[in-house]
């Protein structure tokens, strides 16, 4: 079994954000119940964190942006580790994440293992 990151990109800080704050609300109990589905797998490594919607950051000329996208609206709204055998199992559980049919976009990144 390799590990996997899932990062949760949606729109946290635009005048409009998508998903809404009403959407999120409606996503809340199927999230909580995929990510719940997930761990039942044994294939929760790390739960979800909340992150603020501030942030900060550093290009390579050495510039500081605030907020914690570098461009656009774009944030990373969650992350956690899985455990899946390969690409295919890992995007097959993402491709459950509730929030994708408000417009959120789940990447899926596998961990190098190690020397």
């Amino acid at each position: 079994m390799n590990e996997f990151l899932i990062a949760i990109h949606r729109d946290l800080t635009s005048k409009h954000p998508s998903p809404s704050p009403e959407q999120m609300k409606e996503a809340m109990k199927p999230y909580q119940d995929w990510i719940a589905g997930i761990a039942a797998q044994e294939k929760l490594v790390a739960p979800p964190k909340r992150w603020d919607v501030d942030g900060r950051v550093v290009s390579s000329a050495k510039k500081i942006h605030n907020g914690p996208y570098a461009e656009g609206t774009v944030s990373i709204g969650g992350l956690f580790l899985i455990r899946a055998k390969d690409y295919d199992e890992a995007v097959e559980i993402a491709k459950g994440c509730p929030i994708i049919k408000y417009g959120a976009i789940v990447e899926v990144r596998m961990a190098v293992p190690t020397a």
